[in-house]
C-alpha cells in the first residue's frame, strides 16, 4: 500500500468523521442557528476533505479542477442556502429552542 493510498483513507476517514459530526448537530443542538452551523461549516469541510481524497485517488489534474469546482458550488449553495433558512425561521417566529423556556 502506497502513501497515496493511505492518504486517501486517512482523508476519507476523516471526512465521514465531519459528515457524522454535522448530520449529529443537526439532530441534537437545540436551536436553528446552532443546527445549520454544525451542518454547514462540518459538511462542507467533510465534502472538501473527501473531494480532496477522490482527486488523490484519481490522480489528474483535470478531474481534480473538477472536483474542486463542485466543492465551491456546494459551499456557496450551503451558505446561501442557510441563510435564507435561517432568515426565514426568525420572520416566521419560529422558537429558538424546541422546548420554548430555555433560552
Amino acid at each position: 500500500m502506497s502513501w497515496i493510498d493511505l492518504a486517501v483513507l486517512a482523508l476519507l476517514g476523516t471526512g465521514l468523521a465531519f459528515y457524522g459530526a454535522g448530520s449529529l448537530g443537526l439532530l441534537r443542538f437545540p436551536d436553528t442557528a446552532s443546527r445549520l452551523h454544525a451542518l454547514t461549516k462540518a459538511d462542507n469541510l467533510g465534502l472538501g476533505l473527501v473531494a480532496l481524497a477522490a482527486a488523490l485517488h484519481w490522480g489528474s489534474l483535470a478531474v481534480a479542477a473538477k472536483i474542486a469546482l463542485v466543492w465551491l458550488f456546494a459551499v456557496i449553495a450551503a451558505g446561501i442556502t442557510s441563510q435564507l433558512l435561517a432568515r426565514q425561521a426568525r420572520l416566521d417566529g419560529t422558537r429558538s429552542h424546541p422546548d420554548g423556556d430555555r433560552p
